[in-house]
C-alpha cells in the first residue's frame, strides 16, 4: 500500500518540482539540486547518498580512462587507482600530462612519478601528489 502511494507522490514530485541536475536556487532563493534537493539551510546529502554519488563518479572516471588510454587496462590495480584518483581530481586535465602519461605506457613508472611532481597541479594539491606519485612509483597502495 504505501509503495503504491510512494509512487504516487515521486510523479507528482518530479511534475512540481521539475529536475535540475545542477544547483539552483528555488523561489526563496536556496541552493537546491535535483528534484527540490535543498543543499542550504540543513540540507544536503547522507553520508551514504555521498557513497552512491562516489561510486557512480569512479565508474564514470573508470570508462573514460578505458576509453581515452590504450594502456590502462594493462596497468596494475595500484596504477589504476592512481590514475583515477588524478582523473577525478583534475577531469580531462590528466590528458594534459602529456609527459606522465609517456612515460606510464612505456612502463617507466620512476620518470612517470617524477612528471607528476613536476606540475602545477603537485603544488596545488601537495601531500596528495606525493602520495599517488610514491604509489605510481612503486606500484603499492597505502591501503
Amino acid at each position: 500500500m504505501w509503495q503504491d502511494t510512494k509512487l504516487k507522490l515521486i510523479d507528482q514530485l518530479k511534475v512540481h518540482e521539475g529536475f535540475r541536475s545542477t544547483a539552483y536556487k528555488d523561489t526563496e532563493g536556496l541552493l537546491t539540486i535535483g528534484i527540490g534537493r535543498l543543499i542550504d539551510e540543513g540540507g544536503g546529502i547522507t553520508p551514504e547518498e555521498a557513497e552512491f554519488l562516489l561510486d557512480n563518479d569512479i565508474e564514470r572516471c573508470r570508462a573514460v580512462l578505458e576509453r581515452n588510454l590504450h594502456f590502462y587496462s594493462k596497468l596494475s590495480e595500484t596504477r589504476k587507482i592512481v590514475l583515477l584518483d588524478m582523473y577525478f581530481n583534475l577531469g580531462n586535465r590528466l590528458f594534459g600530462f602529456k609527459k606522465t602519461l609517456k612515460y606510464i605506457e612505456k612502463g617507466d613508472f620512476a620518470k612517470a612519478a617524477e612528471e607528476m611532481l613536476d606540475s602545477k597541479w603537485a603544488g596545488q594539491v601537495g601531500e596528495r601528489a606525493q602520495r599517488l606519485s610514491e604509489m605510481m612509483k612503486n606500484d603499492e597502495s597505502e591501503s
